[in-house]
């Protein structure tokens, strides 16, 4: 387990925010990045398991899913778990590597790429 301040951990979201790659990270739009300490019981309503460890979770409409309808919305979120994170991790080079995983896996939602898909290239 490794701990690190709030402020550290937001800044190792936002490294990994800029870390994506540009022709990605030039498409996202209308996306807050956070971080919450664990998921709450709403965010297991996607089909994942009460027993499964949620990393981070992306709460937004995925762009395949939009229409002409889709304008005027609050942004969409990208939320990562702090406190599962530091449970998982052995040092601090090791948690930066997991949330960068972590942002990679949440854009990948949000440009309507699934789990399954995800698993299927390897990048899960």
């Amino acid at each position: 387990m490794h701990e690190v301040t709030l402020d550290e951990f937001e800044e190792m979201v936002r490294r990994g925010v800029e870390a994506l790659p540009e022709e990605f990270g030039d498409r996202i739009a209308n996306v807050e990045f956070s971080v919450e300490e664990v998921a709450r019981p709403s965010d297991y309503a996607l089909g994942t398991s009460h027993n499964a460890t949620l990393l981070g979770v992306y709460r937004g409409v995925p762009l395949t899913r939009r229409g002409a309808y889709y304008n005027m919305i609050a942004p969409d979120r990208i939320v990562i778990f702090r406190q599962p994170l530091q449970r998982m991790s052995r040092d601090v080079a090791d948690l930066e590597a997991r949330v960068h995983h972590v942002v990679r896996h949440e854009v990948a939602h949000y440009f309507g790429i699934s789990d399954e898909r995800l698993r299927e290239i390897g990048a899960y």
